[in-house]
């Protein structure tokens, strides 16, 4: 079977990570590599569904281990459904967050431990970790001014979390880099916009080249 490749990327609220990926398909696609774009939470109807319940600003009263769950949920769907097809396929699968989001924002952010979060997880990806994850490192404030100054971005109910939470999101994404090291990638995303696409472009064919190997 070619099984292809499956890279995330993380990084906290307005890191500028999604306009990156529309660009790295595209390039990726000239290189005539077979490529799928998807997100989470979301994706596909069922999981697109859930994040509309996640993220409505409606839900001010959703509790943290509810929060939790219903990513869980939402990635399993979306793995069976999408994301492993495709890599069955032998496609290089780009993924807008994925488990570390859960881990950074539920159990670092909120509290509920990033192991308790990690448990919940494990079930649902049943050991289909990424190949790699590039981590977008921005500053909270920066972050949080972008996305406010951008009137074209769906403005949800993570965004409308205070500054402190922002910040315990970027120390749990420090931690989790500290624990796979060697998964991790680390991308400056507060320099200008094609040169965040070149750092990430740079390494991510580096990375495709010690595949194919």
């Amino acid at each position: 079977m070619n099984h292809g490749m499956f890279i995330t990327f993380e990084g906290p609220e307005g890191a500028g990570k999604t306009t990156v990926l529309g660009m790295l398909r595209e390039y990726l696609e000239e290189q005539g590599f077979k490529v799928l774009l998807t997100r989470e939470p979301g994706g596909i109807p069922i999981a697109e569904q859930i994040r509309e319940v996640i993220l409505s600003t409606l839900n001010t009263k959703m509790d943290p281990r509810t929060e939790a769950l219903l990513y869980a949920a939402a990635r399993r769907q979306h793995l069976v459904e999408k994301v492993i097809p495709a890599l069955e396929k032998g496609c290089i699968v780009l993924c807008d967050r994925f488990i570390d989001s859960s881990l950074a924002y539920q159990g670092y952010a909120r509290g509920l431990g990033i192991n308790e979060v990690s448990t919940i997880n494990e079930f649902a990806i049943e050991g289909l970790w990424p190949d790699a994850t590039f981590y977008y490192d921005i500053d909270p404030e920066v972050g949080l001014k972008r996305i406010s100054s951008n009137s074209g971005r769906e403005v949800n109910r993570l965004d409308s979390e205070n500054l402190e939470f922002h910040h315990k999101v970027k120390e749990g994404y420090m931690e989790l880099i500290n624990r796979y090291r060697g998964r991790f990638h680390i991308i400056n995303a507060e320099k200008e916009l094609p040169l965040v696409f070149e750092q990430t472009k740079t390494k991510l064919i580096d990375i495709l080249n010690r595949k194919m190997i």
